[in-house]
């Protein structure tokens, strides 16, 4: 039995996860959670599963869980006192954006396994959080199914004989518009993904291509690779998740149905696998899959992850901030979709870089760009 706390429950993420421990009680207990402001979804939860310990956002909301046998924190202390709960076997981080990186450290130093689905931890703190799984002896297991599919095709494989990693991307909403398209396109519109069901943050950075910017950053640290060895390109049936491609030029590659409880579960049972009870792939049905070279031009924001990982310091850190306040600005109508990468553009330009940032720097840097006031 493994007892597992999800950060960020109520998230898409997390609601795959808790059905994956739903089918798998004989596995899988879950001792904590954290839910932001979904209480509702919470009390749902805590009645089902009768956690130890639970996570919301604002002190006024814990009154609500009088009546169970559980203990009940908030805000950003909250996030830690779960994450660190010692009867925690792993952590499953599934929080959107760089609030996550607290209480990953704080896990990561309590000495507690982390399954990884927060992309913005490793993204504006890469260095710094490998370099405490490392000091800690903690195992940082993917969830991303692209990071999942490369951590399958290293297994009993050596990194150093690893030519190169090819992370697939399906295009998002918009794969087949014009950049002249992209201009007048909706919000509806860009949340309408055409594989997978995701949070809408997630999906629109998928639009973008900034989603598998933050992979390949996410790649970089995860698996000690340089920039020059992590390739990204399009294929829209989202069947392969990446390739690993060896010095002998041997490629591995990892297949599936575009079903996030797949990589959720890996990283609950690794280094064992248990039943999953999803359609198996059927690849008589697909008949066949597509493959194009990605466009940088098309892509900016994938080009300016790429940008920002050769640049490194603090510069993934504005890459992230300004990403986050200008995805929150398109879904509130308040930008078009092109000005997205505008804005990240013309703020990675204006940044004065802080090489090998501390925590409280990264955080610093984080909150200045988050609390900015942006003119388009």
């Amino acid at each position: 039995m493994k007892n597992i706390a999800i950060l960020g429950a109520s998230g898409s993420i997390g609601q795959q996860a808790i059905d994956v421990i739903a089918h798998h009680p004989e596995h899988f207990k879950l001792v904590g959670l954290t839910v932001g402001k979904r209480v509702d979804e919470a009390i749902d939860i805590v009645e089902r599963f009768n956690p130890e310990i639970v996570s919301v956002q604002h002190e006024k909301d814990i009154a609500r869980f009088a009546a169970y046998d559980v203990k009940v924190v908030h805000g950003a202390e909250g996030l830690k006192a779960v994450a660190t709960s010692s009867h925690n076997d792993l952590v499953l981080n599934a929080l959107v954006g760089s609030v996550g990186l607290p209480p990953t450290i704080a896990a990561i130093e309590q000495g507690i396994d982390i399954a990884l689905a927060n992309k913005e931890t490793l993204v504006v703190a890469g260095e710094l959080v490998m370099g405490y799984a490392k000091k800690y002896g903690v195992n940082i297991l993917p969830v991303d199914s692209e990071h999942a599919a490369i951590f399958q095709c290293l297994n009993g494989e050596s990194k150093r004989q690893v030519k190169k990693i090819t992370i697939t991307a399906s295009g998002g909403s918009f794969r087949d518009l014009t950049r002249d398209q992209l201009e007048t396109v909706t919000v509806a519109d860009a949340l309408n993904h055409p594989n997978w069901s995701m949070g809408q943050k997630i999906t629109i950075d998928s639009a973008t291509m900034m989603n598998k910017g933050f992979e390949v950053i996410e790649a970089k640290w995860l698996f000690d690779l340089n920039i020059d060895q992590i390739e990204t390109i399009l294929h829209k049936e989202s069947i392969i998740h990446s390739m690993v491609e060896f010095v002998d030029t041997s490629v591995m590659a990892q297949l599936g149905t575009p079903d996030m409880r797949m990589p959720i579960q890996y990283a609950f049972t690794y280094p064992n696998r248990i039943e999953h009870d999803a359609p198996s792939l059927d690849l008589s049905e697909v008949m066949q899959l597509n493959f194009k070279k990605m466009d940088l031009d098309r892509y900016r924001c994938l080009k300016y992850a790429y940008d920002a990982l050769k640049i490194g310091g603090t510069m993934p850190v504005v890459l992230n901030a300004v990403n986050e306040v200008a995805v929150a600005k398109f879904l509130n109508q308040e930008i078009g979709f092109l000005d997205i990468e505008r804005l990240i553009e013309r703020e990675m330009k204006a940044h004065q870089v802080i090489e090998h940032p501390t925590l409280e720097q990264i955080l610093d840097i984080d909150q200045q760009y988050k609390s900015k006031e942006y003119e388009v």
